[in-house]
């Protein structure tokens, strides 16, 4: 069976030095990077959670995430990105720890990705994203609207799911005169998102908050209407 310790090798035995070079230069933040590519990543995961349970993978995850290695993080994410988890509190723990840990894009686009898979499990989890778009740090405020970019992108919403779209446009209007220029792009990623189903809710929302958002981001949330 997969243990933390051999997650580690397997991921470190693949490092290719001078990609690993290219993506330090890439993704601009001080860490270590190993040079391994998404698909050896996508390899490996896959593997590993074919011969583990849950809480072996919550082990792994945590154990790669300590590390602070690029694509060990990245890993870590994909590993505990499932739609079935039952239970998946141990899970959801372990996401919500690395939160305060984001600090760029290709990291924290996993780590949303598997939030997001956690969250109709138990709506009350809302209430925690709810927070984190009053918090200092930037990247939270930013995953509270990644995590819940699937409910921008549902043909058929029941009514609990209009219900989370409203709610988390309330917290797109609270945050839309926050200039930062990542989270305006996720602001406009959102609202853009939902315009392909539903332009009434967008349209109404920029007449309200458009002129408080910077100019590029009007510009891309506005591009389907």
């Amino acid at each position: 069976m997969t243990t933390p310790q051999s997650a580690l090798t397997d991921l470190e035995a693949l490092s290719n030095s001078e990609k690993a070079a290219d993506m330090a230069k890439y993704h601009k933040v001080i860490r270590p990077y190993l040079g391994v590519t998404n698909p050896q990543i996508d390899t490996l995961y896959k593997a590993w959670r074919a011969d583990t349970d849950t809480g072996a993978r919550v082990a792994i995850a945590a154990h790669l995430w300590a590390s602070n290695i690029h694509e060990a993080r990245i890993a870590a994410a994909k590993l505990l990105t499932q739609a079935r988890v039952n239970p998946d509190h141990a899970v959801w723990n372990e996401i919500q720890r690395w939160v305060p840990d984001l600090d760029t894009i290709a990291i924290a686009d996993q780590v949303c990705a598997a939030g997001a898979r956690r969250l109709p499990a138990d709506l009350t989890r809302m209430d925690i994203l709810e927070a984190w778009t009053a918090d200092d740090r930037m990247w939270a405020r930013r995953a509270a609207l990644m995590m819940t970019l699937p409910w921008a992108k549902q043909n058929h919403p029941k009514d609990s799911d209009l219900a989370v779209r409203d709610r988390v446009l309330g917290w797109a209007a609270a945050l839309a005169p926050d200039h930062d220029p990542i989270l305006q792009k996720a602001v406009a990623l959102w609202l853009r998102t939902l315009s392909k189903h539903d332009k009434p809710r967008v349209q109404h929302f920029l007449d309200q908050h458009g002129p408080e958002m910077k100019a590029f981001a009007l510009k891309e949330a506005s591009a389907l209407l």
